[in-house]
């Protein structure tokens, strides 16, 4: 029995590549089967009217530490499956839910979650992205000094058999707490190492990318930055082309004329800048403040900040993004929505190409003309 087929028309379409006028998308049970040409498209099913919103592969976020509740609260799958499930409502269709530097024991017990997750096969789960505990405490941000330390063994091997389990595990780490050996071990164990929090000179950095490190997280924001005689990890992510990087673009971590400037540094590739929203619990909710390990983190004119005035993560979705690095950056549309799904999407071995459907399985989103807005096609 042949499944009904739905057709979309009357916006934009964008195919992971470039924004398409005058196309249609056809899918059959959430699977692409057809992108032409309206004129072109014979069989149409049930037909439905965009209304000029645009039509894209669902964004990709590789940093995501709550949503409704923080990871750490409760390290379990209920948890991840509330966390997928906000950030699906914001058109993220695919996350990895992020552990902020915490113990050992709450590691091991995220890593655990994110594989029943991943059998249980919560909608939205693309894997588990630890951030910390193996950081530099003179970048630490946020994160809680006391539970930064040093990679061990034990660390290691938990780390290369949980990645093996796991559609992908993203690990933030710093040169003052991992070794290059560690680096490659997790690298040839399939995790991607991405380095952050860390206040290392533009050399060690390099040597950790030969390593096997293949990005950085949110660049500009703890991290050692880029100086006339020393261009430390900034420097680092700009000059060296394989590398990709997150960015928080929300107007506030990162100035958009620096934004911009490193976006046109990153344009030849292979390495890309991607979006990433950092979000906290408070993503998708109307709530004003929530606690981290029992710090209490206030919510006020998109800021997430301790009662010191330290960032804590940031009160951002990917469509907020996108309309700042379009309208505040000058990034091509296209390009921008490239970095809201296919870049990052690619990083975790993900593909959002449309351009070759063949019934192909996307989860896709409608996004506002004005980008003020996104949610998924299918609730």
């Amino acid at each position: 029995m042949m499944h009904p087929l739905t057709t979309y028309l009357g916006g934009p379409i964008f195919d992971g590549k470039h924004v398409l006028q005058g196309f249609g998308a056809q899918f059959r049970e959430g699977a692409l089967v057809a992108l032409a040409p309206v004129a072109e498209l014979q069989e149409q099913g049930e037909v439905i009217d965009l209304g000029g919103d645009l039509l894209s592969p669902g964004y990709v976020d590789l940093q995501v530490n709550g949503g409704g509740v923080m990871l750490g609260d409760a390290p379990n799958v209920e948890t991840i499956r509330k966390i997928c499930a906000a950030h699906r409502s914001l058109g993220a269709t695919t996350i990895l839910p992020t552990l902020i530097t915490d113990t050992a024991e709450k590691t091991r017990a995220t890593l655990e979650a994110g594989i029943a997750a991943h059998e249980a096969g919560v909608r939205g789960f693309g894997g588990v992205h630890l951030e910390g505990p193996h950081l530099s405490v003179a970048r630490k941000g946020a994160h809680d000094a006391n539970l930064i330390r040093a990679m061990d063994d034990s660390d290691l091997a938990a780390i290369c058999t949980a990645a093996a389990r796991l559609p992908k595990l993203k690990v933030t780490v710093a040169a003052e707490s991992v070794t290059p050996e560690q680096v490659t071990r997790m690298v040839e164990a399939g995790v991607l190492v991405s380095l952050g929090h860390t206040d290392a000179p533009f050399d060690t950095c390099v040597d950790y990318v030969r390593a096997g490190a293949c990005c950085a997280t949110h660049l500009f924001n703890a991290m050692s930055q880029l100086g006339n005689r020393a261009p430390g990890l900034v420097g680092a992510v700009l000059d060296t082309a394989e590398l990709s990087a997150g960015v928080i673009a929300d107007g506030i971590h990162v100035h958009p004329a620096s934004l911009r400037a490193a976006w046109q540094a990153k344009r030849r590739g292979p390495g890309h800048l991607f979006l990433v929203s950092d979000a906290m619990a408070v993503a998708g909710t109307e709530d004003r403040e929530f606690l981290l390990e029992g710090r209490r983190i206030t919510r006020s004119d998109g800021r997430l900040c301790l009662s010191d005035g330290t960032l804590a993560g940031a009160d951002l979705d990917l469509t907020t993004a996108l309309r700042v690095l379009v309208s505040q950056c000058d990034v091509p549309l296209a390009e921008g929505l490239g970095a809201a799904t296919s870049v990052p999407a690619a990083l975790i071995g993900k593909s959002v190409d449309l351009t070759q459907p063949g019934q192909k399985q996307v989860d896709m989103i409608r996004i506002k003309p004005d980008l003020s807005a996104a949610a998924p096609v299918l609730p």
